[in-house]
C-alpha cells in the first residue's frame, strides 16, 4: 500500500521547514480558533503544530505507518492528537469542522477528477456552515516541466533511497518510482522494496468549477503559501473555498 514501506524514509528525507509555512497559511487564512480536519495528515508535523498554535486538530491518513509515527511524535510533542485511519473519499460520520485541509499535493493522489469531486464533496459535508476548506495541488508547469526526469538519491548506513520520476500516461500526471534498500540483519544484507506512486494535476479552471459545482462559494488561489498570485512558473497552487 502507498507510504506503508515509505513512511519512515519520507519522514527522514521531508523538508520540515514546509510544515511551518503550511501552519502560517493555515492560520493567516483561518484567523482564530477553529476545530480542523487535516486530511492526509501523514507523520503529523503540521498537526502538532495548528495544535500547539490552539487550534482543535483531528489528523486523518490512509496509511497505518504514517499514523503510528504522528502518534509517536504527539507523544514526544506532549498533544493530545486524535488520529484516525481513513480514505479521504469517503469520511463516513467523523463529526463536522469548522475548517478542513488538504496539503503537500495530496489530492494530487486522486487517479481522476471524479474522485477529486468525491474528496470535495466529502469535505463539503463535514464542513460547518461557513467553513473553510484549504488545499494545495501540484500546477502544471511542476507536473508537466519539472518532475519528468527527476532523480534524487539518498544514502545512510542503514538505508539507501532512490527516487525517479517519469511523465504519465494520462495528461499532467506523472510516476515515481521509488526504491528502497534497508538493512535487515536477519539476512546480513540489505532488502529491497518497491512503490510507484502516481500524481496526476488539472488546469486551475478545473479544479475551482469543480469545488462550485459541489456548492463552495469565494473561491480563491494563490501561489508560493498564498502570499503571490498565480504565474506560469508557479510550482504549487493554494486554494481557499468557503461553505
Amino acid at each position: 500500500m502507498i507510504y506503508q514501506s515509505f513512511a519512515t524514509v519520507y519522514d527522514r528525507l521531508m523538508d520540515h521547514s514546509l510544515y511551518t509555512q503550511w501552519r502560517d497559511y493555515t492560520l493567516e487564512q483561518l484567523k482564530g480558533q477553529a476545530s480542523v480536519l487535516e486530511l492526509a495528515c501523514g507523520a503529523g508535523d503540521l498537526a502538532i503544530l495548528l495544535k500547539q498554535a490552539g487550534l482543535d486538530v483531528v489528523g486523518l491518513d490512509l496509511s497505518e505507518e504514517m499514523l503510528s509515527i504522528a502518534s509517536e511524535k504527539a507523544t514526544e510533542a506532549d498533544v493530545t492528537l486524535p488520529l484516525l485511519q481513513g480514505d479521504m473519499t469517503d469520511l463516513g460520520e467523523i463529526g463536522t469542522f469548522d475548517a478542513v485541509t488538504c496539503f503537500d499535493d495530496s489530492i494530487c493522489y486522486m487517479p481522476d477528477l471524479d474522485h477529486v469531486k468525491q474528496v470535495f464533496e466529502q469535505v463539503y459535508q463535514r464542513l460547518n456552515v461557513g467553513g473553510q476548506f484549504l488545499f494545495d495541488a501540484h500546477s502544471l508547469h511542476q507536473m508537466d516541466d519539472l518532475f519528468p526526469g527527476f532523480m534524487y538519491n539518498d544514502k545512510t548506513e542503514e538505508t539507501a533511497f532512490m527516487w525517479t520520476s517519469y511523465a504519465g500516461e494520462v495528461p499532467h500526471s506523472v510516476e515515481h518510482d521509488l526504491s528502497f534498500f534497508v538493512w535487515d540483519d536477519q539476512i546480513d544484507g540489505y532488502q529491497e522494496l518497491n512503490e510507484l506512486h502516481h500524481e496526476r494535476t488539472y488546469p486551475l479552471a478545473d479544479f475551482t468549477t469543480t469545488l462550485e459545482q459541489v456548492g463552495f462559494k469565494n473561491v480563491q488561489v494563490s501561489a508560493d503559501f498564498g502570499q503571490n498570485a498565480v504565474q506560469s512558473d508557479s510550482v504549487r497552487w493554494f486554494f481557499s473555498a468557503v461553505k
